[in-house]
């Protein structure tokens, strides 16, 4: 509640084992673990993100376990935080934020540069290699996304809600004629280092390749 008061978008799980299948389907930005849960604990969780996802979300760990060998143990688990219950709930979102910040830096100047790629975030405009490109708000918004996620793979259902806002209410082609226009527009291929890759079941994930 205190989280989704502070606009956030919150799953829920009561046992580790459902959260970890969810990570196999869907992307998350944060993931806020108790210690003690059925199913995986909330250090099995952080175990198995570390050994199977490319990019593991941030981690905050938010437990009654206050004990120093208990603290240690997170942090070394792999936890970014570790908050003990019961936390104020201005507390909470603050420990969010900086976790956010922290995984998710957004550009001070307005201008983000991937390779040749130039995104003015104010103008919502884009070059490659000093030549503009006309893309919608939505493709632009897209681009942005996939680019601010470079190698992380994003399911479906997360680009949707963070292009489109919760329940938008539009045909399952929307995504992939976007991803199609965006990865043409923006010749999203080898020769310029990124490559743009399908995920089955999944989504998309967006990749730099070495010169």
């Amino acid at each position: 509640m205190t989280l989704a008061e502070a606009g956030h978008s919150c799953e829920v799980f009561g046992d580790g084992q459902v959260l970890v299948r969810a990570l196999h389907r869907s992307t998350y930005d944060v993931l806020i673990l108790d210690w003690n849960v059925p199913g995986l604990s909330g250090l099995e969780v952080i175990s198995w993100v570390r050994e199977n996802l490319e990019i593991a979300p941030p981690s905050l760990m938010l437990t009654s376990r206050s004990a120093e060998e208990d603290i240690v143990a997170g942090l070394t688990a792999g936890a970014d935080d570790y908050v003990i219950k019961p936390v104020a709930p201005v507390v909470l979102k603050a420990r969010i934020s900086a976790l956010a910040r922290r995984a998710y830096p957004a550009a001070l100047s307005g201008f983000e540069h991937y390779g040749s790629y130039c995104f003015d975030t104010r103008a919502e405009t884009v070059e490659l290699s000093g030549e503009p490109i006309a893309l919608t708000a939505k493709e632009f918004a897209l681009a942005l996304l996939l680019f601010r996620n470079m190698h992380r793979a994003l399911a479906r259902a997360y680009i949707f809600e963070a292009v489109w806002g919760r329940n938008p209410n539009l045909p399952t082609r929307t995504l992939d004629v976007h991803i199609s226009n965006v990865r043409t527009k923006l010749h999203l291929r080898p020769d310029n280092g990124v490559k743009l890759v399908p995920i089955y079941s999944y989504g998309y994930r967006l990749e730099a390749l070495a010169s």
